[in-house]
């Protein structure tokens, strides 16, 4: 027969599911158990059930998740950032180049008219500027080339989790 002792009551009261306190303060071994609380057999001495390591286990596996789904976030925005800058400097290079080489072509082929014929002048003019476009496009591609979509160091972190679960597993 048992006694009031000996049982655990089960309730609504708020706490931690799984702990466990005195039903009767100042008796002993009466306790009583919150509600919800998971029966499974303890672990290897740690004092956590199955479902509690399981419940943590999957919990922390899903921050993990959201924290590489946000580094992998900000390192596209980063590399984003980059081959963007590249790209406006490419467009800048061939609006700068047009207008520049038109109306810079037009007074300097002018100016060297004084020693040359006017289209000698021209072609000049015309091919210092098509040296300056130029310089601005490689500079633009080497930009655009710079930017690194592979995102490193997300794969070094996506590689140490994956060792991670792995000492996990065993």
């Amino acid at each position: 027969m048992s006694t009031p002792q000996d049982r655990t009551a089960v309730t609504d009261a708020p706490g931690v599911p799984g702990q466990t306190r005195a039903a009767n303060p100042g008796v002993s071994g009466s306790t009583e158990t919150f509600a919800g609380e998971d029966h499974a057999p303890r672990g290897s001495g740690d004092g956590r059930s199955l479902g509690e390591i399981v419940s943590d286990v999957t919990g922390d596996l899903s921050r993990l998740f959201q924290q590489e789904v946000e580094l992998a976030k900000t390192e596209l925005k980063q590399e984003l950032t980059k081959a963007g800058k590249g790209a406006g400097l490419l467009g800048g290079a061939g609006v700068a180049g047009l207008y520049f080489l038109g109306f810079a072509s037009l007074a300097l082929a002018y100016l060297l008219h004084n020693w040359l014929p006017l289209e000698a002048g021209a072609g000049i003019v015309a091919l210092l500027w098509g040296l300056v476009a130029a310089a601005l496009a490689l500079t633009g591609k080497k930009e655009v080339q710079e930017a690194n979509p592979q995102l490193p160091q997300t794969q070094r972190t996506i590689q140490e989790d994956k060792e991670w679960v792995r000492a996990q597993k065993s």
